[in-house]
């Protein structure tokens, strides 16, 4: 039976069409996903991602342990509060996990892992932690709620604690600041500026309830999927896994070399195809008609494939785009096979939409 997030019964009560996402029972969609979409690009519309995990990360050497287990550099982050993304990797370079780091304290890490990876996350996590001597533990007790639109921020700072309020309204892009249990971080998954919320259940729910007094949209992971696609943003399990490594999957900017000495797990195995990768990460506008889907198939005029990884349609642009993974020589027209039908498309370089404004 899947698992329900502390707000399950408010999706129940706003009539959600609920699917099994990962092992948990969470909400597609509410009435209509093009108008949850619409409503983060032009206001506020709120997501429960309950389902990740956050997971907190104690010791002396915690510091250098995230050295070891991230390609980005933790050395980065030197004023608290301070984020960055990262994938975790396998010794061969494939991606565990794409996740957020947060920098609280010297002796405090913060990781937020993808649902649909968190036990195979944590196996990795604690197995490596051991060494280091780092406390790991799954904060099962905090549910995390994303509001995102360019209404987002003053609507969620309204509701914030008095003593967090002022904090969470100076944060930069990729920085939190939190009050005891309470959590804000302004960072996002819609191409949107936001907060993500990080608290325990009974006040996750609470502030559910009081934004969507205050006209703040309940959204479902159909709009979530549109919008992290115009965005430019990478899906786990669908643009990249075990499978695949970062240098192939659009993420090399998120892959740090610099020290040279900085052996971090998977290095030796990525380092030898920097700038030589045999596949590349692209993305697609469909020029003609139908709606581009992954594990779709591609030509290229001068002889190179590839396949889709994600696609659907941009209620932004009112077109089909998606994400390809493609020979690394690839050049020239490009089509797309669309049941049965080759259909041409452009290459273009992601993302599509930020802030509302379409960038192609």
């Amino acid at each position: 039976m899947p698992k329900q997030t502390a707000l399950h019964a408010e999706h129940v009560r706003l009539g959600a069409r609920l699917v099994d996402f990962a092992g948990w029972d969470m909400p597609i969609q509410y009435a209509s996903q093009l108008d949850e979409h619409h409503a983060v690009r032009q206001a506020a519309g709120m997501f429960d991602v309950a389902h990740m995990c956050a997971v907190d990360l104690h010791g002396e050497r915690v510091r250098e342990f995230l050295r070891q287990l991230l390609a980005n550099d933790v050395a980065k982050l030197t004023q608290p509060g301070k984020a960055l993304y990262s994938c975790m990797l396998r010794e061969d370079g494939g991606i565990i996990d794409d996740l957020i780091c947060y920098f609280l304290d010297e002796r405090w890490f913060r990781l937020v892992v993808n649902a649909g990876t968190t036990d195979k996350d944590l196996a990795w996590i604690r197995d490596h932690a051991a060494a280091f001597g780092v406390d790991v533990r799954q904060r099962g007790d905090l549910g995390i709620l994303a509001v995102q639109g360019p209404l987002a921020r003053a609507r969620v700072l309204a509701h914030l604690p008095p003593a967090l309020r002022v904090p969470a309204e100076s944060l930069v892009y990729f920085q939190a600041a939190h009050e005891g249990d309470v959590f804000v971080a302004r960072t996002g998954y819609t191409g949107e500026d936001g907060f993500e919320l990080i608290l325990p259940h009974a006040e996750l729910v609470a502030l559910w309830q009081r934004l969507l007094a205050d006209g703040v949209k309940p959204c479902g992971l159909g709009a979530r999927d549109t919008l992290r696609l115009e965005a430019g943003m990478n899906l786990y399990g669908q643009d990249m896994d075990e499978s695949t490594h970062p240098l192939e999957s659009g993420l090399g900017w998120t892959v740090a070399w610099e020290p040279k000495d900085r052996a971090f797990i998977g290095r030796a195995a990525i380092e030898t195809l920097r700038g030589a990768s045999p596949r590349k990460f692209v993305g697609l506008v469909l020029e003609g008609r139908g709606i581009m889907r992954g594990h779709m198939k591609l030509r290229f005029a001068d002889g190179s494939s590839g396949e889709t990884t994600s696609g659907g349609f941009s209620p932004t642009m009112k077109q089909s785009i998606g994400f390809a993974r493609v020979s690394g020589a690839a050049t020239g027209a490009c089509e797309v096979e669309i049941r049965g039908q080759w259909v041409a498309a452009r290459v273009v370089k992601p993302p599509f939409v930020r802030n509302g404004k379409v960038l192609l």
